[in-house]
């Protein structure tokens, strides 16, 4: 064998070389990725998951609301992603614990007895207004002491939280996407496929609560969304409760 055939075959065997440990560290860093995002998903290989929807307020019994069907989507993709499987339940046949299975509830308490219970027990210092008559305190937020009212297709609140049950020996880790409107579900949503990432190297696997705002959803959709403030403190601390009604009786 001449020196140029040597030279031509070492070539190749370097060639080969290099693109296999090409192949091993693209493999390594995408099982790592994979592995990051199903940890804060909740979500390891073929595991189950919830998906907890509204029902709309008009139309068949098992109606959901357009935006919120889109929010399903995205959420659905997340799922795949990670390996997993998803179960779709309406929120009044959802009756069962938490931290088994990863459970991602979408829609505000109005339309969502799951997501109030969750609100309830989980986040103590939120109400969400549901009052039926117009207002303009109608569909706001009360998170601790600071009140974010809706202007609808303008400005529009949503609440983005991450929790976990307590002493549980499974704790998977349950998303509650809660808006002011159906559009802000779908936004949170959308938020969350965008920057799961950067929420899971600032959070972990820990519990976070996110007040978010959708600009202008008339003219850009659920695009726009810009986060408020990390809100988890106030929302785990319970609101003092409503000063009771004083009665008086004529003598």
């Amino acid at each position: 064998m001449n020196d140029d055939v040597r030279n031509i075959v070492l070539g190749v065997v370097a060639a080969g070389i290099s693109a296999a440990l090409g192949w091993v560290a693209r493999t390594y860093l995408w099982k790592r990725k994979l592995r990051r995002k199903q940890a804060f998903f909740g979500l390891p290989d073929n595991s189950e998951s919830l998906l907890v929807v509204n029902r709309g307020a008009a139309g068949p019994e098992f109606a959901v609301m357009r935006y919120d069907v889109f929010a399903l989507l995205e959420l659905a993709a997340l799922i795949k992603d990670c390996n997993a499987h998803a179960q779709i339940l309406p929120h009044d046949t959802a009756r069962q614990g938490f931290g088994e299975r990863t459970e991602f509830c979408v829609g505000g308490p109005a339309s969502n007895r799951r997501m109030a219970a969750h609100l309830s027990s989980l986040l103590p210092g939120v109400r969400v207004n549901v009052d039926a008559e117009p207002s303009p305190d109608r569909g706001s937020f009360l998170i601790g002491s600071e009140r974010y009212r809706v202007e609808n297709g303008k400005e529009e609140y949503a609440l983005l939280a991450r929790l976990t049950a307590e002493r549980s020996q499974h704790p998977r880790p349950v998303f509650l996407f809660c808006g002011q409107t159906s559009i802000t579900n779908q936004a949170t949503t959308r938020y969350l496929a965008r920057n799961h990432e950067r929420l899971a190297r600032k959070y972990g696997n820990n519990s976070f609560a996110l007040l978010l705002k959708v600009i202008n959803s008339q003219a850009y959709g659920p695009d726009v969304v810009e986060m408020v403030e990390d809100v988890t403190r106030a929302a785990q601390t319970p609101l003092p409760a409503p000063a009771p009604r004083n009665s008086h009786r004529a003598p």
